[in-house]
């Protein structure tokens, strides 16, 4: 197994319900030998998160710390099944990432066929790159069409591996990444393993996700955590 260099998915105590400050997180992933952490905190429907405000003054937070290279950005939510989000395209534009997924309180279900197509115009959104947890069965979702649309993207689908935890109860969990690995195996389309850290403890563990990719086979080529160069160039090329 390669080595793991990226977790882009994580949250600090700003988001209201994690235990760890930033610079415990920064240096818990420069302990562990990584070279780019994404700090993402949650979008501003998720009572308790930070404000609005928080994301406009990222800038004062230095790219750089304890060795590794910095990303501040945001998880946001797709509120409904147009894919509209909970950040405008003026404060999206204020992150170095944009994750947007699916949290089953905050989201607006239709039928499955509604849920994938809003998911759809998420991943075909310039600024997003990367779609949080899409197995975690907080909708009903048809995979195939999700895959297609972010290899034409260049959107990442993550398999998150928190969502994996039997604390979540997400019992569909499992079943979906597995169909998510195969369709990108098949279709040879990136994705990217997600510790989605609440504690800096949680930073790059991946070990509910590995039985997944070694049951799937999955080529270490197309997991985008190994390959930094690669990643940030993604996120040049989606026009940050």
């Amino acid at each position: 197994m390669r080595k793991i260099l990226i977790d882009a998915h994580t949250h600090t105590v700003a988001s209201g319900h994690a235990y760890s400050s930033l610079q415990e997180m920064a240096k818990a992933a420069a302990d562990k030998g990584l070279e780019v952490l994404g700090i993402t905190e949650h979008g501003p429907s998720v009572p308790g998160t930070c404000p609005t405000l928080y994301f406009k003054n990222m800038f004062v937070v230095p790219r750089r710390m304890y060795g590794i290279r910095l990303l501040m950005g945001c998880e946001i939510n797709i509120l409904d099944t147009k894919g509209n989000l909970d950040l405008t395209d003026e404060q999206i534009g204020w992150l170095d990432i944009a994750i947007a997924g699916v949290h089953a309180a905050w989201y607006q279900a239709g039928t499955k066929e509604e849920n994938t197509q809003g998911l759809v115009n998420a991943i075909k959104n310039p600024k997003i790159h990367i779609i949080s947890h899409p197995g975690d069965g907080s909708c009903e979702l048809d995979f195939e069409p999700l895959v297609l649309a972010a290899k034409e993207a260049h959107t990442l689908l993550e398999v998150n591996n928190h969502s994996l935890a039997p604390q979540r109860h997400k019992t569909v969990a499992r079943d979906n990444n597995l169909e998510i690995l195969r369709l990108c195996k098949k279709y040879e389309v990136p994705t990217i393993l997600g510790s989605d850290a609440h504690i800096s403890f949680q930073i790059a563990d991946y070990e509910r996700v590995y039985p997944l990719l070694a049951e799937t086979d999955f080529p270490d080529e197309l997991i985008m955590n190994y390959w930094p160069d690669k990643f940030l160039a993604l996120l040049s090329d989606k026009g940050r």
